[in-house]
């Protein structure tokens, strides 16, 4: 029988593994790790949640502010209306009175004579304006473009004597404005009028402006803005009569965003439509304004982008400036990258066989244009630490002075005398010493027989008159200059008929020999 062990002493317990110490190790440290990555995680997600819990309720803060600003503002606008009615009324009454007085007073300006100067231009305006003569306000700033400048000062001025000025723009510009209503001459319609709408569009703004609140409210009629959407729809239906938005003359697209701006008509519903044209006219000044005013600064981003895939970088660079978007779009990249592709594009007219005769001339204004636009750009926006221009400078007078001296008339022979008065070249002294008078890249002209009594000459000859007109490189309708009957008949030797003892060109009333036409010594 086996004896039962003695419940007081000790047993001999078992050792643990090296391996299952190794084990537990692991267990530990995975645990360790994981127990980290759940608190990290946990932690990440507790700051998310207090960063959009801020960012809420700054939100909500804004949207407070904005809802308090605009009841203010509405509050502002409704209790400001019988002041700027009665303004407007007032005002209105003392444009009566003065169209009256207009109207009544023989000595007006007279709009056909000559303007010596702004007062003058601002009188004969302000006329138009009174009596609200829309037909002769727009043909008389039509033939004044040469001083646009000075239109762009005085119009305003004018159309604030008007009785109803948004009437009156929109009758003024009615000939060419929603649609060309002149007649069916090619050479009337072809000279564009698009630069007179866009600055008497321009100059209604300041006039409607309201005088209490500015800016934010214009004092229009509503008769008068239906008519303004009317045109403005008018206009968007002759789009598919013109082929399509690609097809439409910037100058009209420029009339017709601008005339929205003016009326405040602007849609929601037709942002793509001014985002497509706004993007086909950029390369004018006023669109990144333009696109402004019409509600396209969100799409802004997408439309610099675009203007960038395009090649038009220099246009990108001023809708970035307008908006804000520099950083987004840095533009000294933007000036490089388009002198890059006009250099490119310069190389490539070089290269065209269609245009062998003149592609050195094309491809030098090519990178001029592009030059001067940049340096341009760079002046404007005080780029010079960033972009110095002096490189392009001498790149620039390089490219001029090519182009100067291509110009210059070719040098006169040694052997070929020079005429005094008009400084065209002669033929050789000695022309009998020589088998051809001179070399002539033009066809021979006819041979004309001389008179039997002409051997010689008795007496002096008057020189043959210099024609004003000179050719260049063309050829002139006439071999000659001069009448067939005075020019000595041409032959394969030596010019016949004057004597041994005749002095060399002498007897001849300027001391010189007949002229020869200028450009055939070229």
């Amino acid at each position: 029988m086996g004896s039962n062990p003695d419940p007081g002493e000790l047993t001999e317990l078992a050792q643990p593994s090296f391996e299952e110490f190794q084990r537990q190790t692991s267990l530990m440290t995975s645990c360790t790790l994981l127990w980290k990555e759940l608190s990290d995680h946990f932690t990440s997600l507790e700051q998310d949640l207090q960063k959009k819990s801020e960012a809420l309720k700054h939100k909500l803060q804004t949207l407070d502010h904005d809802t308090k600003a605009s009841l203010d503002f509405l509050k502002k606008r409704e209790v400001t209306i019988d002041g700027s009615v009665e303004i407007a009324l007032d005002r209105l009454d003392e444009h009566q009175e003065a169209a009256l007085k207009t109207l009544q007073d023989p000595d007006l300006p007279n709009p056909d004579g000559e303007v010596d100067d702004g007062d003058g231009l601002l009188a004969i305006l302000k006329s138009f304006c009174r009596k609200m003569e829309a037909r002769g306000f727009w043909k008389f700033v039509i033939t004044k473009k040469k001083e646009l400048d000075e239109l762009r000062c005085q119009i305003p001025l004018a159309l604030s004597e008007c009785v109803d000025p948004a009437r009156f723009v929109l009758e003024s510009i009615s000939e060419v404005f929603p649609v060309d209503k002149r007649g069916g001459d090619k050479a009337e319609k072809g000279n564009d009028l698009g630069w007179a709408c866009v600055l008497i569009l321009e100059s209604l703004i300041p006039v409607m402006v309201d005088p209490v609140i500015g800016k934010s409210r214009l004092m229009v009629t509503p008769s008068m803005k239906e008519r303004a959407n009317e045109i403005a729809e008018a206009w968007k239906k002759s789009l598919e009569e013109r082929g399509g938005i690609e097809n439409v003359k910037t100058p009209d697209v420029h009339t017709f965003l601008q005339h929205l701006v003016t009326f405040g008509i602007v849609k929601k519903v037709d942002v793509d439509l001014y985002r497509k044209l706004v993007v086909g006219s950029a390369w004018r000044r006023q669109m990144p304004k333009l696109a402004v005013s019409l509600g396209l600064g969100d799409e802004m981003p997408d439309m610099i982008q675009e203007l960038i895939s395009r090649g038009q970088q220099l246009d990108a660079v001023h809708f970035t400036y307008e908006v804000g978007l520099v950083d987004k779009f840095p533009t000294v990249p933007l000036l490089k990258s388009f002198l890059k592709d006009a250099r490119k594009a310069a190389a490539s007219i070089m290269e065209d066989p269609d245009n062998t005769g003149r592609a050195a001339g094309l491809a030098a204004r090519k990178e001029q244009s592009a030059l001067r636009a940049v340096i341009k750009c760079i002046e404007e926006y005080k780029l010079e630490a960033e972009f110095p221009p002096e490189n392009l400078k001498k790149r620039l007078e390089q490219l001029e002075k090519v182009k100067t001296e291509k110009k210059r008339p070719a040098a006169v022979p040694a052997n070929k005398r020079t005429r005094a008065s008009n400084g065209g070249p002669m033929p050789p002294a000695k022309a009998g010493r020589l088998t051809n008078a001179y070399v002539s890249s033009f066809p021979a002209p006819p041979t004309f027989v001389r008179s039997p009594s002409h051997t010689q000459y008795p007496t002096a000859i008057p020189a043959y008159p210099s024609p004003q007109a000179v050719y260049g490189s063309r050829s002139p309708q006439s071999p000659y200059a001069y009448s067939p009957e005075a020019a000595p008949p041409p032959m394969a030797g030596a010019y016949p008929g004057a004597p041994l003892n005749y002095p060399a060109y002498g007897g001849y009333a300027n001391g010189f020999a007949p002229a020869y036409q200028q450009a055939y010594y070229r």
